[in-house]
């Protein structure tokens, strides 16, 4: 058995201290630590767990990913589509629950069987990790290594290997500062187009811009092909726990998320995760068109949501409908000064520019610029 510390401390020595991720029996003792001496967040979903810890390593942290293998499925989107294609590392622990030969619950069987292949499939290197404390020890310098050249590197943790570590006592206040302005005029509907001008010409030398997947980020750069704008062109609906990771990463740059109706109804969890953590640096703006418009046009269920009563119920101290350019334009301007985690809400109008191009820049070369831009 592993002394929990003792690794958690060595992990610390190689540089990371930053964890995300969702709660297994397995790894208890490995996340009790984490929250008791590391930053820990606590996502909703294994898929927002893996992006918000790819966003602290946008910003300069070395992340670990904690998961139970049951949740490997929920992460297969932004581990193949968001860490794969912008070679984002990130150091995963996932449990092997389910392993054969060990008594388990029957949801956990084929998951067992299955685990390291999936790893396998998905490209990323893996381990099991030891519960010998000096060969876990040169575990870690061996993953550090992949880490280092822009891989992702796992390790599956058998029951067992961790020694107990109790979790401290922490208080956790809610959140009773929250503002809302609902809706009380006619929309004006304006395109994405001229919303996303709108929106990049109001950016300055600290500000990050990320775009959702899909027409989104291809018609901001179309806009200004800028360093400081990442394009997230895969892993639908990871943008926002993108966002809460570099925000929390980086507090002295300002954070603009970009987000669709479709994409945000893809993890509509992710609005809890960010109104808990609460980043002041981070404004989250949903374009809400009511349609998938990269696929065809196909209408979303946004309809029947309102958004902004739901992201003031999951803890953004500010949540707002805004009803046209002008008044985007006000809301932005107060966000840069008030600096509270907001969330703005505008209907657009459907459909996109004729002839839409793609990014002419490969997504590692789009991750490399804005570290460089983001650290120089």
């Amino acid at each position: 058995m592993l002394n929990t510390t003792f690794f958690g401390e060595e992990l610390k020595k190689a540089g990371f201290s930053f964890f995300a991720g969702v709660p297994c029996s397995y790894l208890k003792s490995l996340i009790n630590y984490a929250i008791n001496d590391c930053e820990y967040i606590a996502a909703t979903n294994e898929g927002d767990a893996v992006a918000v810890a790819s966003g602290a390593y946008l910003g300069g942290k070395k992340a670990i990913l904690l998961m139970q293998n049951s949740g490997l499925g929920n992460s297969v989107s932004p581990l193949t589509s968001l860490n794969f294609i912008f070679q984002i590392p990130i150091l995963g622990f996932v449990s092997l629950r389910g392993e054969e030969g060990i008594p388990d619950e029957p949801q956990h069987e084929l998951m067992g069987k299955i685990t390291t292949q999936m790893l396998e499939l998905m490209k990323v290197k893996w381990e099991y990790l030891s519960g010998e404390a000096e060969e876990a020890r040169k575990q870690i310098s061996h993953s550090n290594k992949y880490i280092e050249n822009n891989h992702s590197f796992f390790f599956v943790v058998r029951k067992g290997t961790f020694d107990k570590v109790e979790l401290l006592e922490r208080k956790h206040p809610r959140h009773e500062d929250r503002r809302i302005v609902k809706k009380s005029r006619s929309d004006q509907l304006p395109t994405r187009f001229d919303t996303l001008c709108l929106v990049n010409s109001l950016k300055d030398a600290h500000t990050v811009q990320l775009a959702t997947t899909g027409k989104t980020g291809r018609e901001l750069y179309e806009i200004e092909d800028s360093q400081n704008n990442l394009y997230v062109v895969g892993s639908m609906g990871c943008v926002s726990s993108l966002g809460l990771g570099l925000a929390l990463a980086r507090r002295e740059k300002d954070i603009v998320v970009i987000d669709g109706d479709g994409s945000l109804l893809m993890r509509l969890g992710s609005l809890a995760t960010n109104g808990h953590y609460r980043p002041p640096n981070m404004l989250h703006i949903l374009l809400d068109n009511g349609t998938y418009d990269s696929t065809g046009g196909q209408s979303t269920v946004s309809g029947n949501i309102n958004f902004v009563d739901v992201a003031h119920s999951c803890g953004y101290e500010k949540s707002v409908h805004v009803h046209d350019l002008g008044e985007l334009e006000t809301r932005i301007r107060e966000w840069k000064k008030e600096r509270r985690l907001a969330f703005l809400y505008m209907r657009i109008a459907t459909g996109s520019r004729e002839n839409l191009g793609r990014p002419g820049i490969q997504p590692h070369e789009v991750k490399e610029r804005l570290r460089g831009f983001l650290h120089g």
